[in-house]
Parts: structure tokens; C-alpha cells; sequence
């Protein structure tokens, strides 16, 4: 993190202050949280700054610790509650994610204990696709992009289809739209019990 002025130090509570009022806040304060949040994740002002009221500067070296700490040094929340809040904006959840990791990339709660998104959730397909494939990690966070479609679109899955059992008129007429006459004549093969179909 580049060095920061006292000016820069004490905006960061400011924003700090805000956030904090934001997520306690019944009057629309609400809606404030992801833009702060955001911003503060993004300027690492949670790392250090210095209590404008206090003249106190405080450290912090996990974010998990930032938020459950007490106000003033820390907003006094849970991280649960922050997720609910931001649920809503892709990138304050993406960021929050990012924030939450421990410098060797593994997910942590306040803990220390490793809590890593599994299986399909947006939440691996974005830590993934940021990971391996920013292009597209940035269309899934402007909207042009579901998570899913991405991760297709990158190899890391594989596409699906959705079939209504019982109807083999219509099972047959969506497999036919997704599917090649190679792969359509190996699958009847196999239906019928032909394991050797290559």
C-alpha cells in the first residue's frame, strides 16, 4: 500500500464513518453502503487511517477483523450482514470476496479458518474468473455477462440444458438445437444400451 498523507488517513475514517452509519441507518442509509464499501475497499482505506475524533491512528492487517472490531477503530459489524447489505452489486460482493482472502488467495473468516466458496455459486465462478480470465471477470461485473455464461465461455464449464421429462417430443427437439448429429447419434447409441458408441 503507497504511503498515505494525514489528510488521506483521516478521509479514510471519514468513509470509515459514513459506512458505519450507513449500515445502521432505517432512512434509506442503506442504499450508501456498496458505493462506500466500494470505495474504501478499492483506496485499502480500512488498512490504516486515523480516528478523527481521537487523533488515534489504527491498523488493521484483516478485513474480517476491520469490520467485527468495535467502533470506533472498526465499523462493529458482522460480515454476514455486510454481504446481505451488498448483495444486490456484483462488484461490492467481488471486492468484499477479494478483501476477505488471506495473502496466500485462501478465503478466511475472523477465525483463520478456511472457508472457500465451493461448487457452482457465482461467487467461485467470479474468484475464478478473476483469477484466470479478467477479461471476462469485468464483463460479468459491468452486466454484459452472466457468471455462468462466462465460465462457459472460458472452458471452466460445461453447457447445460434443461430437458422436461415425460416429453420426449420436446426433449428430442432441445437436444437437437444444442447438440451436433455426431453427439445426437452417440447418445441414441448409448440410450439404447450400446456401450462401445464412440
Amino acid at each position: 500500500m503507497p504511503a498515505m498523507s494525514a489528510n488521506n488517513l483521516i478521509e479514510a475514517d471519514q468513509i470509515v464513518d459514513a459506512l458505519r452509519q450507513s449500515i445502521y441507518r432505517t432512512d434509506g442509509g442503506l442504499n450508501n453502503v456498496p458505493g462506500l464499501l466500494k470505495r474504501l475497499l478499492k483506496e485499502e482505506g480500512w488498512k490504516k487511517r486515523i480516528i478523527e475524533r481521537t487523533g488515534e491512528i489504527v491498523e488493521f492487517d484483516s478485513f474480517s477483523k476491520f469490520v467485527t472490531t468495535p467502533p470506533l477503530e472498526g465499523l462493529g459489524a458482522e460480515i454476514n450482514l455486510v454481504k446481505r447489505i451488498i448483495s444486490n452489486d456484483k462488484e461490492a460482493l467481488d471486492l468484499l470476496d477479494r478483501a476477505l482472502q488471506n495473502p496466500h488467495g485462501k478465503h478466511c473468516d475472523v477465525n483463520n479458518v478456511n472457508v472457500r466458496p465451493q461448487g457452482n455459486s457465482e461467487k467461485t465462478a467470479l474468484r475464478r474468473l478473476r483469477k484466470d480470465k479478467p477479461e471476462l471477470h469485468k464483463e460479468v461485473l459491468e452486466g454484459n455477462l452472466s457468471a455462468h455464461a462466462a465460465m462457459v465461455k472460458a472452458g471452466f464449464r460445461l453447457k447445460t440444458v434443461s430437458v422436461p421429462i415425460g416429453r420426449p417430443d420436446s426433449i428430442a427437439s432441445t437436444l437437437r438445437k444444442h447438440m451436433s448429429v455426431r453427439d445426437l447419434e452417440r447418445l441414441a447409441h448409448l440410450l439404447l444400451g450400446d456401450q462401445d458408441a464412440t
